[in-house]
């Protein structure tokens, strides 16, 4: 009996040996790799906990640079005129023979505007406007009439430029500025016959 006994034990033995066999061996685990932040989170605890002897701790990744949004990369709207005065046509004297036709009254006047009596706020405003419409009918030669204005004691009229007239000291600014020099390709001062010192004759650039 209890050499049966023996033998049963020996062959459940060998078929648990043989059944070990056929099973496959274990496959190891693979290990994730860890994602940036999760790196950085983990180097942000690991500073808080002192390092065993031969160990150091975990230094952080770098940073993705930032990247600029859309609304940063476009330029304010302040720096429309620096850039307006960039791309501005520079202006042109009128020619001589034009000048001296314009002058002895041989050459034709397309528009004209009297500044007379109007504030520095109208008068801007209405210069812009008349210019801007005079080119948009075909007009060549404008006719800007400004009025001298009367002297200051000590000062004289004789100097265009530094006329004491608010308006005939202001005109001339006005028409260098970049957003009128897409309009005005040039200006002089008018013959005495269209009101000398107290005017000028604006040439306009053609309409595209």
């Amino acid at each position: 009996m209890i050499s049966r006994r023996v033998s049963r034990q020996n062959v459940a033995a060998r078929d648990f040996v043989f059944s070990m066999r056929d099973l496959d061996p274990p496959r190891p685990r693979r290990l994730r790799r860890l994602s940036d932040e999760e790196l950085r989170l983990w180097a942000e605890v690991a500073r808080t906990v002192a390092p065993s002897a031969g160990r150091v701790a975990p230094t952080l990744p770098p940073a993705a640079p930032e990247l600029a949004s859309p609304a940063a990369a476009k330029p304010a709207s302040g720096d429309a005129a620096p850039i307006a005065a960039r791309s501005a046509p520079p202006l042109a004297p009128i020619e001589e023979g034009l000048r001296r036709r314009l002058r002895r009254g041989r050459a034709e006047i397309d528009a004209a505007l009297d500044l007379h009596g109007m504030t520095q706020a109208r008068a801007h405003a209405r210069l812009g406007e008349f210019l801007e419409g005079a080119r948009a009918r075909g007009a060549r030669i404008a006719l800007v009439i400004t009025g001298k204005g009367a002297p200051g004691a000590g000062e004289s009229v004789a100097s265009f430029g530094d006329a004491p007239g608010v308006l005939r000291r202001q005109v001339p600014h006005w028409l260098r500025a970049p957003e009128l020099r897409a309009i005005v390709l040039g200006f002089e001062e008018a013959g005495p016959g269209h009101g000398g010192g107290g005017a000028l004759y604006v040439r306009l650039r053609r309409a595209r």
